[in-house]
């Protein structure tokens, strides 16, 4: 008796959903056929196909976890959990770009620039090329003492050595 009214209620409900959402169960009911159709009887073996398309109608259809009878709702949620950290992942991972300079490289820049104060970048990153370190002239002055340092030290030498 319990069984008829269940069946009943959920004959009486489905007349108000939404076509998409119908359409939505349908697909997943189906996709459950398959899965149980192809199957070993021991265990159901779940491809990424299949994890991509329930995961795709939740994030649709939240409330196609209803129809899930051989999946549970919590599993359908955690491997939407796992493709959107691997998406995230993936989507800030290291691209290419302006290489990283060793740091004893970007000392050796800061060193030059602080003992030769009249040097700009361009006499800076020539002097590196002459010893064989290939790094660009705009790294050589992203990486020079600047300011306040620079002047200070080149004052000290200007003013020790004899006019």
């Amino acid at each position: 008796m319990v069984d008829i009214l269940v069946l009943l209620w959920a004959a009486l409900t489905r007349v108000f959903r939404s076509r998409a959402r119908l359409e939505a169960e349908i697909l997943a009911l189906r996709q459950q056929v398959n899965v149980l159709r192809r199957t070993s009887p021991r265990r159901f073996v779940f491809g990424n196909f299949d994890r991509v398309l329930f995961v795709g109608l939740y994030r649709l259809v939240p409330s196609i976890v209803d129809a899930l009878a051989i999946v549970r709702p919590e599993t359908v949620i955690r491997w939407h959990r796992v493709g959107f950290r691997s998406f995230w992942r993936w989507k800030s991972r290291r691209r290419g770009g302006r290489p990283r300079v060793p740091p004893e490289i970007r000392r050796l820049v800061r060193d030059m620039s602080l003992a030769n104060p009249l040097w700009g970048a361009p006499r800076i990153h020539g002097e590196l090329l002459k010893l064989g370190i290939e790094i660009g002239q705009t790294s050589v002055a992203k990486y020079m003492a600047r300011g306040e340092a620079r002047a200070v030290t080149g004052l000290a030498d200007l003013s020790s050595q004899p006019c």
